[in-house]
């Protein structure tokens, strides 16, 4: 219907055209003296890149963030997971916290140091006008303590949201995901093992194998982080190895709250799993087991006791104790007896000889008697554990430890210098002197003046810093020992033994990226860690990435809408540039 503001009424949209204009078979006889001439293009200027915005900018994905664990290898594992979904979105991953635009601070609540490091650091982040996301099992077991509050919280089973929580506290606001994931009203293990990850040590891949756990033990806050047992199913756990062991990691951690009780709740065991992850283990590489508590490990000795001896897996094994007083181990509600515990430690030493033990004891328990402490001791005098995890009782707020009477603050701390004094007093490694052994190099030592390697019962193993040596199976002579370690000397003309494996990522590349990511944007994305900075490019395409595989319905609708527009420009192109449709054109809508 033609406004009536019109004077008159166009019949097409050629009767623009006025006399004077050039008609279709002119300009079609002037292209014929036209040359086009090509236009040199500045491609060094083409390919520049756009500058970045500001750090400080609200636009997510740009940002710095730092990154603290505190806690068990699970909790690391959390962390990895978080630094390679957020480096794989465009984020930087820095080490410098001074630096740092936001904070996340992913916190273990097992004793009271643990959580007040944590606290402590949320209120320095406040007093830096650091943006701030809490996660790990303190949020996730109190939300609501006062010094929380206003803070954005991510679960310990809501950490594949973790870059929609950051982009949300980047923009101003304050979000908490703490939920649990269900299948059918069946609790998951938690998120997906295949997220990407930043590995603390490219060589070390550490995998949950479940969360939570059977027990209920009295003085746990975890349990009420972590919940109960939930594993991951086989094929998934074996899948991730086989592409840790494809990225260069030659040893494998198998972490959980609880490792023994794994599979109880989906139909199959521990063993079981072992024996699946055996068989994709390259020559070379090794495989550690963490730790288990002595009710779950007791029907399967037999079976452990062959994993343990297997090559590829270290002859060591974690089993918490606690206590050496069955009065005590009640009062815990640990589900055992000191007895089950010496059964367990017995049959493995007489089946896998020379393996370690290492084992924790709480000092302090609420209703402790000096004679109960005096059991403890005895225990740790007859079995002299090479690795000892000593902890002071702090009642943890909520657990039905911390209501019970408790033992005086000076009688604990004094318990503690006594069961330290009694490890102190030996030393497990004096008879390796003159060993030669095989060890596994995987890391440098805190003073940086040697690199650390392990041998085949987990032994720590100190080696010259040769760099052929990292990531490699070495001969040494061991010359000296200590409290926590042995000092081995490389056999002269020995020949150093490169794992059956592909070479290691660098520190602070992405890993674990789906097949889906890698098939857009090429096979290895780069670092974002301050020790391998990306470029923007790969920031913008990794962000490209993780939005297309989060939104993929949106995107394809996008796409097709994409390509209508297209289409509709290149017939305005044809039509602009080709008179004979124009004049066709013309006499279809004005016959003569």
């Amino acid at each position: 219907m033609p406004s009536a503001s019109c004077d008159a009424l166009l019949d097409d949209i050629e009767d623009i055209m006025s006399q004077e204009d050039p008609k279709p078979q002119d300009r079609h006889f002037s292209r014929k003296h036209v040359f086009p001439k090509v236009r040199k293009r500045n491609t060094q200027k083409y390919l520049e890149e756009e500058p970045r915005p500001p750090s400080d900018s609200t636009i997510p994905g740009i940002q710095k963030i730092w990154i603290r664990t505190w806690g068990c290898s699970h909790n690391n594992s959390d962390g990895e997971y978080m630094a390679g979904q957020l480096a794989a979105y465009g984020y930087k991953i820095t080490e410098n916290a001074s630096d740092a635009d936001l904070w996340l601070l992913n916190s273990c609540t097992v004793k009271n140091p643990a959580e007040d490091h944590f606290r402590n650091s949320i209120k320095k982040a406040q007093e830096e006008n650091k943006k701030i996301v809490l996660a790990g099992c303190v949020p996730q077991a109190q939300p609501r303590q006062d010094y929380l509050k206003g803070l954005s919280i991510i679960g310990v089973q809501q950490i594949d949201r973790v870059v929609e929580v950051v982009e949300e506290t980047i923009k101003g606001h304050s979000v908490r995901l703490l939920g649990q994931k269900k299948d059918n009203g069946k609790r998951l293990g938690g998120a997906r093992l295949d997220l990407p990850k930043i590995r603390k040590n490219p060589l070390i891949e550490i995998i949950s194998i479940n969360t939570g756990c059977l027990n209920a033990c009295t003085y746990c806050k975890t349990k009420h982080a972590r919940g109960n047992l939930a594993s991951y199913p086989i094929d998934e756990l074996v899948e991730r190895a086989k592409q840790s062991f494809q990225e260069g990691v030659c040893e494998i951690w198998l972490t959980s709250e609880d490792t023994g009780a794994y599979g109880r709740d989906i139909g199959t065991d521990l063993p079981t799993l072992l024996w699946k992850l055996v068989e994709v283990i390259p020559e070379g590489a090794m495989l550690r087991l963490g730790m288990t508590n002595p009710p779950y490990i007791l029907e399967h000795l037999e079976e452990m006791a062959k994993i343990l001896n297997h090559p590829r897996v270290y002859a060591f094994l974690h089993i918490p104790v606690q206590s050496a007083s069955d009065s005590v181990l009640m009062d815990m509600k640990r589900e055992y007896c000191v007895a089950d515990f010496k059964r367990v430690v017995d049959f493995l030493k007489e089946k896998v000889p020379g393996i370690t033990i290492a084992t924790d004891i709480i000092c302090g328990f609420p209703g402790e008697t000096d004679q109960d402490f005096q059991e403890t001791l005895k225990l740790v005098e007859e079995y002299k554990f090479p690795s000892l995890f000593i902890n002071q009782f702090y009642p943890r707020p909520g657990t039905p430890a911390a209501k019970a009477e408790q033992v005086p603050a000076h009688v604990k701390k004094q318990r503690t210098k006594d069961l330290s004094r009694v490890f102190h007093s030996y030393n497990p490694y004096d008879h390796k002197i003159g060993e030669r052994q095989q060890v596994l190099v995987t890391e440098e030592s805190f003073d940086s003046k040697f690199y650390v390697a392990h041998n085949r019962f987990y032994e720590q193993v100190l080696v010259p810093k040769n760099p052929e040596f990292m990531g490699k199976m070495v001969e040494v002579d061991i010359y000296e020992s200590g409290k926590h370690f042995l000092k081995g000397r490389p056999v002269s003309n020995t020949k150093i033994y490169t794992p059956s494996i592909s070479k290691p990522l660098a520190k602070g590349e992405v890993s674990g990226l789906t097949k889906e990511f890698r098939n857009r944007f090429g096979n290895h994305p780069k670092p974002t860690s301050d020790s391998c900075a990306p470029t923007r490019r790969d920031s913008a395409y990794s962000r490209i990435g993780l939005r297309m595989s989060q939104r993929d319905s949106a995107v394809r609708v996008a796409a097709g809408l994409a390509l209508i527009a297209l289409l509709f420009a290149f017939l305005a192109i044809v039509y602009a540039y080709n008179p004979r449709q124009l004049e066709i054109a013309s006499v279809q809508r004005h016959p003569p």
